[in-house]
């Protein structure tokens, strides 16, 4: 009887075993989120309970019931303890080794007067050696609570500055890095006292500007492509400052959350830089670089060679940056009227219109995003017209290009819709809403003001993503306060009550997917980056309060209190 039965049983443990082995290996998270509330900024279910991951990757974003199946006793547990949890932040426009050497240099993003720059300049000069160059970076004349006595076409004169440092020839960028302020020893090194007997008194008006007084003598003040008179006396920065300022950059985007940052327009010494620290691990944030605009050869170089995506997804060179305006505040951005302050001047276009025609159809040849600096309307709107008649005479390649436009401050009413007609991406910083606008409307008026500038909703509801940032070393690196002015439009004193042009605000959530997923889309990431999902990297940003719900006058309270980078922990706070 038991021999009847003897060949089934085989059977049944032979296809018992057939399945056994060709069932799936259960898969089992290296990490385990929790505790908290988490929004995914994905569509299909906006906010979850429990977050898995395996090394970099997300395996399972749902309920907390169902992600403790991947919990083994090697998964680490991340709870939250009440705290909330997004997709890593992404910084949508700055300069990553500006804010390295932001920390080496002088940081004058604080001061509030003439004389803080030169307190800070006087205090530097007692550990410099003499003839060493002393460097910085951040003051703003139309943000300090008094002006100097003197001043010239609204800056101030170097003199008192060359006083505090007559043996050290001193630059100092102003906040928007589209002037600087020299002192006498610099321009002595660079010849400038020369230049003002023969009378010379402008630098190629049209691409920049020297300031000079009545007697032609220069102030000190560089405007736009009048800087590389200074600029190129400077001595070059060393391989160990380059390192330092890496080193730092990363280490300040961990502390605010950042995990992936587009970095506006680097030259090749910084493309070796980072192949270096990405070949010693040392890539702890992801880049997405543009080339810079004005290298001939090395555009060139990278047309022959193709874009560059890094599987690893730590280095991405796929974007050309172009700089066709100054900035509002030293009155260089390029505008179709006068400035209202400076009736005679329209601001600087930087850069030939033609150049921006010939770059983007190279761009769209090769298949590189061409993403161009433009703050002024009437760069907004030349640039708008090239990259059309670049669209038009390859219609082929437009399918998907994502052009950008960075900054997109001031525009004509009549150019807000071309950029969803175009599919042109305004890559905009909300923080200069909030910085710039308490005294914009000295450059521009109030008309202006209000049809045109920082037009957040008006681009929103045209059916086209922004991509939101800092632009970093121009405003500090804080994501907090840039999400705080997208959603206030107000200072970051709470000012005026309801904003500046209020209709104009971004929702919260609109907010979040500036700075995560329409940021990834900007630099065609988003099927890897800026929402949590199945299959997606492990970038996370978690702070210490819900930022989406908490009062809009507690925004700013809010604090990262955790980074993690491609699946690790690489910030905590210590509160």
């Amino acid at each position: 009887m038991k021999l009847r039965y003897f060949p089934f049983l085989s059977m049944a443990l032979l296809l018992l075993f057939l399945i056994a082995c060709s069932s799936p290996k259960k898969e089992f998270a290296t990490m385990l989120i929790f505790g908290g509330k988490i929004y995914t900024v994905d569509s299909i279910q906006t906010t979850v309970e429990a977050v898995a991951t395996k090394n970099n990757v997300i395996i399972f974003a749902g309920s907390l019931t169902q992600a403790e199946k991947f919990k083994n006793e090697q998964t680490q547990l991340i709870d939250l303890k009440g705290k909330t949890m997004t997709p890593g932040l992404i910084e949508g426009h700055g300069h990553f080794m500006g804010l390295g050497y932001n920390e080496l240099n002088l940081d004058l993003m604080n001061t509030k007067s003439y004389q803080d720059i030169i307190d800070a300049v006087a205090e530097r000069v007692k550990t410099a050696k003499p003839g060493e160059w002393i460097l910085g970076r951040g003051w703003h004349q139309s943000k300090w609570d008094s002006m100097p006595s003197g001043m010239v076409k609204g800056f101030q004169t170097h003199h008192r500055l060359s006083e505090v440092s007559p043996n050290n020839p001193v630059y100092l960028s102003h906040a928007s890095g589209h002037a600087g302020f020299a002192n006498a020893n610099a321009m002595r090194i660079a010849g400038l006292q020369t230049l003002a007997k023969e009378g010379i008194k402008d630098f190629e008006k049209k691409e920049g500007e020297v300031i000079v007084d009545e007697f032609g003598r220069p102030t000190g003040i560089f405007n736009e492509l009048a800087q590389s008179l200074i600029y190129k006396h400077i001595p070059e920065d060393t391989p160990e400052s380059a390192d330092q300022a890496f080193k730092l950059a990363t280490e300040a985007c961990h502390k605010n959350g950042i995990t992936s940052f587009h970095d506006a327009g680097i030259p090749r010494s910084t493309i070796a830089l980072y192949k270096k620290m990405k070949s010693k691990g040392k890539m702890n944030t992801r880049i997405y670089a543009m080339l810079a605009g004005w290298d001939n050869e090395l555009l060139n170089y990278w047309y022959s060679k193709g874009p560059l995506i890094d599987p690893d997804h730590l280095l991405t060179i796929r974007s050309i940056k172009l700089h066709c305006d100054g900035a509002l505040g030293s009155r260089g951005a390029w505008l179709l009227e006068p400035y209202t302050d400076r009736p005679d001047h329209f601001g600087h276009e930087t850069l030939p219109m033609d150049i921006v025609k010939k770059t983007a159809l190279d761009g769209l040849k090769n298949d590189f995003q061409v993403c161009s600096h433009a703050i002024g309307d009437r760069a907004n709107k030349e640039i708008l017209n090239r990259y059309e008649l670049a669209f038009k005479e390859m219609p082929e390649k437009t399918k998907d290009h994502r052009f950008r436009i960075e900054h997109a401050q001031h525009l004509h009413p009549d150019d807000i819709p071309r950029f969803s007609e175009l599919g042109v991406i305004p890559a905009m910083q909300a923080m200069h809403m909030s910085s710039d606008r308490p005294w914009a409307i000295d450059r521009l008026g109030e008309k202006r003001i209000k049809e045109g500038a920082y037009m957040w909703q008006a681009l929103l509801q045209s059916g086209i993503p922004i991509v939101n940032g800092t632009d970093v070393p121009v405003e500090p690196l804080n994501p907090i306060a840039s999400f705080y002015a997208s959603v206030s439009r107000k200072t970051l004193k709470g000012l005026p009550e309801g904003g500046y042009e209020p209709e104009q605000k971004m929702t919260r959530e609109q907010a979040l997917k500036s700075y995560t997923l329409d940021a990834a889309f900007g630099a065609f990431e988003e099927h890897i980056k800026g929402s949590i999902a199945i299959g997606k990297l492990a970038d996370f940003t978690i702070y210490n309060q819900d930022l989406m719900t908490v009062a809009e006058d507690e925004i700013l309270n809010t604090k990262i209190a955790m980074t993690i980078f491609d699946g690790k922990v690489v910030y905590s706070l210590n509160e």
